[in-house]
């Protein structure tokens, strides 16, 4: 299951919060702030979607992500991978590092990245 736009922005915040009540999630917003039912809307999709849950607390919900970010973010990478070079993950390192104009330093990092990866799987 993927997130829409505005409901992937709400999800950044939840996650930097790691839990948080809807007036914080609002007050996290850059200005324009959305409406609260706006706000409400999105967490209900997100909660039938199974990213989010939370806890009564008195009259308050207190939201928590139930979808951890590397795990969210790691899926979107591969269906990136799988949709727009042909599940290659070497099309996409060669299209990543050409095309993202990397400096020499970022490159001899991803190298080093690369080399530890190796050694690990002798």
């Amino acid at each position: 299951m993927q997130l829409s736009k505005s409901e992937e922005q709400l999800m950044q915040l939840l996650w930097r919060q790691e839990k948080a009540f809807m007036k914080d999630l609002i007050n996290a917003y850059p200005d324009p702030k959305p409406a609260q039912t706006t706000v409400a809307t999105l967490l209900k999709r997100m909660q039938d979607k199974g990213f989010v849950d939370y806890v009564q607390v008195g009259r308050s919900r207190e939201y928590l992500p139930l979808v951890k970010k590397k795990d969210y973010f790691s899926k979107q990478v591969k269906g990136l991978i799988r949709n727009f070079f042909n599940d290659s993950a070497t099309q996409f390192a060669s299209f990543f590092t050409k095309e993202s104009d990397l400096s020499k330093s970022e490159l001899e990092d991803l190298k080093k990245l690369i080399d530890e990866q190796i050694k690990r799987k002798k």
